[in-house]
This record gives structure tokens, sequence and C-alpha cells, in this order.
């Protein structure tokens, strides 16, 4: 195999409860989380080195969670083979999209096929889930319930949603990620009930309201990101639907149930807001043997 073609997808939470602090710092979640068509595009070339190229020139390299799951997977299983790999970046950075974290799992899928190492999801797991929360996810992809620190994950039928429209604003915060969860607060904790009926309901295949849809960070954000809730005003004064946080954000979402009004709806948010604007749908699991 010379070369090799990959899409690694966004994700947009459709629950993200906290349920309290682990003995280990991190925080216990759990979430519905869903892979949609907003797809960074991956390219692995033969090459004597291991190489990691990316058109977004403000990922470092040594920050780029794809190069770091690339060098993990040679040095744990003393790869002699090297790679190129260029990542085109069209999912936004540090959105709450997860595109960093998508473009590691899906290197460590590709590299798995291009090396020929006939590797298993299991033996790929370890490495994901040690350097990020939600890599993991994305070794699965379509709709499953992770928990814990993100490293439990449970296969979920693919939702019954048609169609989102995700609205993405240029608001930046240094480590966004650990700074908000450093401002959650004890009040911040649910019990997971919501996440429990909209998992139920997605088993049965059954629609999904708007009253099962909850992000934590919605309310968080308002402290966090106060620039924020001008632009969720903005967006809910052209759409009447649940509007919530990707994430930990700044990205917005709302699901749609047509083609033609999420079309519409992505154009007049992006007049109106200046900010790119998307229309996905949800996207399959990544089949294993």
């Amino acid at each position: 195999m010379s070369e090799l073609n990959l899409l690694a997808p966004a994700k947009i939470n459709l629950t993200l409860e906290i349920l309290g602090k682990r003995p280990d710092n991190f925080h216990d979640l759990t979430s519905i989380m869903m892979s949609v068509d907003l797809n960074d595009e991956i390219k692995i070339e033969k090459s004597s080195t291991l190489e990691v190229f990316c058109t977004n020139r403000l990922i470092a390299k040594d920050f780029n969670l794809a190069y770091m799951a690339a060098k993990k997977l040679k040095d744990q299983f003393k790869i002699s083979k090297g790679a190129k790999i260029t990542i085109s970046k069209n999912i936004p950075i540090a959105a709450g999209l997860g595109g960093g974290s998508s473009d590691a799992a899906m290197t460590l899928i590709g590299l798995n096929k291009f090396w020929g190492l006939d590797l298993n999801l299991n033996q790929l797991f370890p490495i994901a889930s040690a350097l990020g929360s939600d890599i993991p996810f994305f070794l699965y992809n379509g709709t499953a319930m992770v928990q814990g620190k993100g490293e439990l994950i449970r296969a979920l039928p693919l939702a019954n949603i048609k169609h989102a429209v995700i609205l993405s604003p240029d608001i930046s915060i240094k480590n966004k990620t650990a700074h908000m969860f450093s401002t959650v607060r004890s009040q911040d904790y649910t019990k997971g009930a919501l996440t429990r009926k909209l998992e139920a309901r997605i088993r049965r295949q059954g629609d999904i309201p708007s009253e099962l849809l909850f992000n934590v960070f919605d309310e968080i954000s308002i402290r966090a990101f106060p620039e924020l809730n001008l632009i969720r005003q903005m967006f809910s004064d052209v759409w009447s639907g649940e509007v919530h946080l990707c994430g930990a954000g700044p990205s917005l979402f709302t699901l749609v149930e047509s083609r033609e009004n999420a079309t519409a709806l992505s154009l007049l948010l992006n007049r109106k807001t200046g900010f790119k604007a998307y229309v996905v749908e949800p996207t399959k699991p990544v089949e294993w043997k």
C-alpha cells in the first residue's frame, strides 16, 4: 500500500453530565456522543521516517495528538517502518468538536492498516485512552454512551437524527478544556438520569425529544464565555429549537429535521454572526472485524 486516505469526523454531545470528582482529580462523566460528517482529511504515505504535517500551523507538532498517537503506536509495537501523515483541517480547533482527538484515533486506525499490523480495537484502545478523554470514542464513532473520564464506551444504534447545524464562534480561551473543568462546582453535578433516558430511547429507535438534550457546560459557559451569551441569543433569535454547546464549547448546535431548513439556518447564522455554520449528518460507526 503506497497511500491511504481517511476521514476524521467531528462529534457533538447530545448529553454531557458530570457526576462528580474522581480520586485522580478527573471528573466522572456520562455523555451520549455522536460523530458527524464535518471531517478532517488524513493522507498516509510511505516514508522512511515518521512525519506529521498539518495545514493548521497553530497546531505545533509536539502537541499534535495525531503525531503523539503515531509515535506511541510505533514505539509500543517496535515498528521499523515510517509514514508521512498529512492532516487537512476542516474541523475548527479548540471548538468542542473533538477534531484533534478524531485525528489521533483515525491515525491509529489508518496506521494499523497501512503498516499491516492487524491489531484489534482492544489493542489500540490503551494508546487512545492514555492520550485523551475523547480519543477512545473516535475508535468507535457512530453513536455511543461514554462514561468514566471517557474510557468507558458503550456502542448504541445510530440516533434517529436527520441533521444538525453547528455554529462555531471564533472565541478562544487558553487551555480551554482544563479551564472549563476547573470552573465546575459541586452544584453542577447531576446523577446521569437524562443520559440514561436518552440511551434507552435511542436503543428503541425513538425520536430525540429536546427535553432530553443537556450539556452541563451550557450553564458554566455563561461564566466562562461571557461573549458567547450574545451569540447564543442571536442563534435563538432566528431558531426556536433547543441550542446546546458541543463539548466544552464554544461551538453551538441544534437538531433540524429537514435539509432545506438546516441549509437556510446555516446561511442565516453565518450572515447574522459572521461565524462559520455547518450542516452535518450523523456518521456510521467504525467497522471492526
